[in-house]
């Protein structure tokens, strides 16, 4: 009872009434251990609040859109990485990254160029989203698109292509023709990036040109020393259905790369880059969540290291509107109301509890999109945010 009383009248800082209490009922020693636990209990609440932020919000990367160079929050899946900077090196190198949307391919062509400039290459990354949507209406305006877009980059006169473009040569012969005097006539090798690629697939003819294209200068450096200073990585999403001979395309020759999903060290790397100090099991729970999709981890892991929810909050709310994820799963949901075939497909596939067979061109597209991955020659949900998504919206 009076040790109560002295604790309350320590807790509101009363401290020399409670001496004159303990003194008179136990003693001095009584007074020494209860403000012993006093100081004890204090040091326990100072340090719980530094703590609630686990890593400090500005070594903290915002998950949205290419990983910056030199960036802490890059995961390497190897031996991709390796792989890519030892073909980039190599004459008439020909690299092709394959992976749904959002999963790291723009990140690991950043990489690779800059692996290439350390190594004295040139280097010009053009991304076609960038285009204006007339610039794909004819293979003539499109490759001068190309090649001017590639002088820029590389700081050359941005007019010089047109002026050196001839009426009564073809488009790629003119195309060809000004890589070869004007932008390959260095002893430096030109490494060129060309991301978002699935933006030229949606115009069939220039697409078909423009990939047999490739595909010679390719060929070209087998036996033309100019041409093996040409080095290509070429990245994209879809898979490709225009009608390309075998010999006239770049997705089947060179390094191909399909990016795989995080595996689950690497998702308990991710976590302690973020200062989250997760147990196994935690991990798990959040995998079983999101698969190993980088883009989706990295904004789980990147909310809750700042304290905006907790990973408890997080995977009950994930598949609804009230989660972080709202915005990310309406937009799917949008492109897949357009297409009545693929919201066919989708509830085939998030009403089994198996993988199942669906139309081929159908499971591409889902693919594509990054809703499903394959298992053999049936697919699955990518993630179980998907399959509770969609089973509720569709």
């Amino acid at each position: 009872m009076v040790e109560n009383i002295i604790q309350t009248i320590l807790d509101h800082k009363v401290v020399s009434l409670a001496v004159l209490i303990a003194t008179f009922v136990s003693g001095w020693a009584a007074v020494q251990q209860l403000r012993k636990e006093h100081r004890r209990k204090r040091k326990i609440k100072q340090k719980v609040k530094p703590n609630l932020s686990a890593k400090p919000v500005a070594d903290l990367e915002n998950p949205e859109g290419t990983v910056p160079l030199g960036s802490a929050f890059y995961v390497d899946r190897p031996p991709i990485e390796s792989d890519c900077y030892e073909e980039v090196l190599n004459p008439t190198g020909l690299i092709c990254i394959k992976a749904p949307r959002q999963m790291g391919k723009s990140s690991l062509m950043s990489r690779i160029l800059d692996h290439a400039a350390q190594q004295g290459c040139r280097t010009v990354s053009l991304n076609f989203q960038q285009a204006d949507n007339d610039v794909f209406a004819d293979l003539d305006r499109f490759l001068q698109w190309v090649c001017i877009s590639a002088a820029r980059k590389l700081n050359l006169p941005p007019d010089q292509p047109v002026e050196c473009w001839m009426d009564f040569l073809g488009s790629k012969d003119n195309c060809t023709d000004y890589f070869q005097k004007c932008l390959l006539n260095q002893d430096e090798p030109l490494v060129l990036g060309l991301d978002e690629v699935d933006k030229i697939l949606q115009h069939e003819d220039v697409a078909a040109d423009f990939f047999g294209l490739l595909r010679v200068w390719h060929e070209q450096g087998k036996t033309e020393d100019i041409w093996k200073r040409l080095r290509l990585v070429i990245v994209h999403s879809k898979e490709v259905y225009i009608s390309l001979r075998i010999h006239e395309s770049p997705f089947n020759v060179g390094l191909q790369i399909e990016l795989p999903e995080l595996d689950l060290a690497q998702v308990q790397d991710l976590a302690k880059r973020h200062g989250l100090g997760w147990s196994e099991e935690q991990v798990r729970g959040l995998m079983a969540m999101l698969g190993g999709h980088p883009y989706l981890l990295r904004v789980a892991m990147y909310d809750i290291a700042r304290v905006r929810t907790t990973l408890e909050k997080l995977l009950s709310t994930a598949a609804t509107e009230e989660g972080i994820y709202a915005k990310h799963l309406r937009r799917h949901l949008l492109i897949l109301q357009k297409d009545n075939d693929l919201i066919s497909a989708m509830k085939q596939v998030i009403k089994a509890d198996t993988p199942v067979q669906i139309e081929n061109k159908d499971a591409f597209k889902l693919s594509s999109m990054g809703l499903v991955k394959y298992k053999k020659n049936e697919v699955m949900p990518l993630c179980d945010l998907y399959r509770q998504y969609f089973r509720v919206r569709l």
